[in-house]
């Protein structure tokens, strides 16, 4: 993609929007930024541009902005109903997002993550795998570092396993990972994409260019799946943890069984896997076809798998207290997430939820929470809410934030117990993102 002499308006001055501007000045286009956070928040980042011709507009988005713009440029978490993205495609301007730019760029094969929840660990957990198989690797995209960063860095790598938002698949069009997967659909994100069918249908995205030599992985438990293999012109593999696949990979009780569609099984044991919950086993299912696609045999792949120990703010392990475990879930930010982290264990919970509602049907949760939680606190803007949907089926307690939670967590939880913040909402109530969040959690609980 020739970028030269176009005027771009990047969308966001955060660490993709400011890697999107260095990128594009230095390839001869006329750029632009624009962030409603005003000059004083995010000087480090103009800082990294000064010795280039970039212009600023921050403080607002005015839509003189637009004025001789010929390409707008997201940054992953602008969502596709801001005004500027709105109005550039409504106006006929080209709007992509920054990984079908970079893609644009790229020789390497890409294998693109993405679902509601279970990305980031996938991400990470096959880029262990393919580091541990001896192949170069660039982790990043939705996490850590944007794929443009790759395009101009000195190193190069066997593959790219990248990370992939809804957001990103708004705005990709010839966007081809010669693998992709979807993890899982639930409601998420809601408040963006405005209903669960527009939220699937740019997930699905990720699928759209691929064709023969390519390979699709889809979970068989998840119902939408059934439609989207008939869309999909690729290879596809299929994995679940409910029911045993003639082809693909799933639970066999300690086993995670392959069978390709020559009838050739694998196993790969479960007994050593670190990071708890069916669905983690299916995140690792998921990652094992990518790695088998790559070449990767199964003793490396068993061996990377059981060294793993997943990432942090994702049902992680804090601390043991008087007999309490307690654990930090603050990615958990949407109610399937909520619901997976449940299903993490068979002791008594205290559960702790709340932050700033972003859609979902809490009552959903019920039967598990019936079933799991011996008591539960709600917390920040959302706790009513939530209490409206599931507050009277368990014993529970609403607070004003997390501090709060913690401290009513304590006092009723028992030798046996566990104690879990999984909130199944934002954190832009309290934080400004869920690890501050976690990071905050688990100060506290480290503290008492």
């Amino acid at each position: 993609m020739d970028v030269a002499g176009k005027n771009i308006l990047v969308v966001g001055l955060g660490r993709t929007g400011t890697a999107l501007a260095r990128f594009l000045a230095g390839r001869g286009a006329v750029v632009s930024v624009t962030d409603s956070k005003p000059a004083s928040e995010v000087q480090e980042n103009m800082a990294a541009l000064k010795d280039l011709p970039v212009r600023f507009a921050l403080g607002a988005h005015t839509p003189d902005l637009l004025s001789g713009i010929d390409m707008i440029i997201p940054s992953p978490g602008v969502p596709p109903s801001h005004e500027l993205l709105v109005e550039g495609a409504a106006s006929g301007r080209a709007v992509i997002s920054e990984i079908e730019l970079a893609f644009g760029y790229l020789t390497e094969p890409v294998i693109a993550i993405t679902g509601t929840n279970g990305k980031t660990t996938t991400t990470k957990l096959i880029g262990e795998i393919l580091k541990g198989c001896g192949r170069r690797v660039f982790v990043g995209g939705n996490i850590g570092t944007p794929l443009i960063e790759y395009v101009d860095g000195g190193e190069r790598a066997d593959y790219l396993v990248v990370e992939v938002s809804s957001f990103q698949l708004q705005w990709v069009d010839a966007f081809r990972p010669s693998v992709a997967m979807l993890l899982n659909a639930s409601d998420d994100h809601l408040d963006y994409h405005g209903s669960f069918e527009e939220y699937v249908s740019v997930k699905e995205r990720i699928f759209a260019r691929q064709g023969p030599g390519d390979l699709a992985i889809l979970n068989a438990d998840d119902p939408l799946s059934e439609g989207m293999a008939r869309r999909i012109r690729a290879e596809i593999v299929q994995f679940s943890s409910s029911k045993r696949l003639t082809e693909g990979i799933s639970l066999d009780g300690p086993l995670l069984r392959y069978r390709d569609e020559g009838g050739t099984t694998e196993e790969y044991p479960t007994g050593g896997v670190k990071i708890p919950g069916v669905h983690n086993l299916e995140n690792i299912m998921a990652a094992i076809v990518a790695a088998r696609r790559c070449g990767c045999p199964p003793a490396s792949i068993i061996g990377a798998v059981e060294t793993f120990e997943g990432m942090p703010h994702r049902v992680e392990f804090v601390r043991s207290r008087g007999g309490v475990d307690i654990y930090n879930d603050s990615k958990g930010t949407n109610v399937d997430a909520v619901k997976r982290a449940l299903e993490s264990f068979s002791r008594p919970l205290v559960l702790l939820m709340g932050g700033r509602y972003k859609g979902g049907d809490f009552s959903s949760l019920s039967p598990l929470i019936q079933e799991k939680v011996k008591k539960l606190i709600l917390f920040g803007e959302a706790g009513g809410r939530i209490g409206s949907f599931i507050g009277d089926i368990v014993d529970t307690e609403q607070v004003s934030d997390v501090k709060g939670a913690v401290d009513r967590a304590c006092a009723g939880a028992r030798p046996g117990d566990v104690i879990l913040l999984s909130p199944g909402c934002s954190s832009f109530d309290e934080f400004v993102n869920y690890r501050e969040r976690g990071d905050y959690f688990k100060e506290i609980v480290r503290g008492l």
